[in-house]
């Protein structure tokens, strides 16, 4: 943890240490009050056509299809970013409850069903599972370990649209919940972030 503090030293300088310790405390806690209740794990999912802009083009669908199933199978949503073809987030899930594989397959069944079967290629295998071309069927996903392992899925997520070219800043992204952490006094607005790439993310 504290070698964690000099590097948050390093990237925004004395002057603003205690805000970013701040984050990093609000975090921390966050995380285990989360591991008493549950598992918390990082996910990416991507979409088959790694050029389309679809999950953004068609945000609000997505975005149902996440609330309907949150509705009868419960999960928070720690953070999240949309790309346009792919997506990363962290879940906490309830108490003895590890079943993230049936709430993936519900949300992109949920999305899938609301898209026309235009620019969509259904190899025979999907065909004859009756699968639509949408989603890459397998997804990354890693249980989150200890707070600096929460920390580091944080700032690669909320990075992600800067590490992408889609904007300078991450604030600047819409499709992020870096804007609910700076509500909440989290992450100071004007966040740039550094790469967390040390690890594997499933891009």
């Amino acid at each position: 943890m504290r070698s964690f503090i000099w590097r948050l030293v390093l990237l925004v300088g004395w002057a603003e240490l205690r805000e970013a310790q701040h984050s990093v405390v609000t975090s921390v806690m966050y995380y285990r009050r989360a591991q008493a209740s549950g598992g918390m794990f990082f996910f990416t999912v991507n979409l088959l056509n790694r050029k389309s802009d679809l999950l953004i083009r068609k945000v609000d669908t997505l975005r149902k299809a996440f609330r309907s199933v949150q509705e009868r199978h419960p999960f928070t949503i720690i953070a999240i970013v949309i790309m346009p073809d792919h997506l990363h987030t962290i879940w906490q899930l309830p108490e003895d409850d590890r079943d993230y594989a049936k709430r993936w397959n519900l949300i992109k069944g949920a999305f899938s069903r609301a898209q026309p079967t235009i620019d969509e290629t259904i190899g025979s295998s999907r065909h004859s599972k009756r699968e639509r071309g949408i989603w890459q069927r397998r997804y990354w996903e890693h249980q989150i370990r200890d707070d600096e392992d929460l920390m580091r899925h944080m700032d690669y997520i909320h990075y992600n649209p800067v590490k992408h070219g889609y904007v300078s800043q991450a604030g600047d992204w819409r499709y992020s919940s870096i804007h609910r952490a700076i509500e909440r006094g989290e992450v100071m607005p004007n966040w740039g972030g550094y790469l967390a790439d040390e690890g594997e993310f499933g891009e």
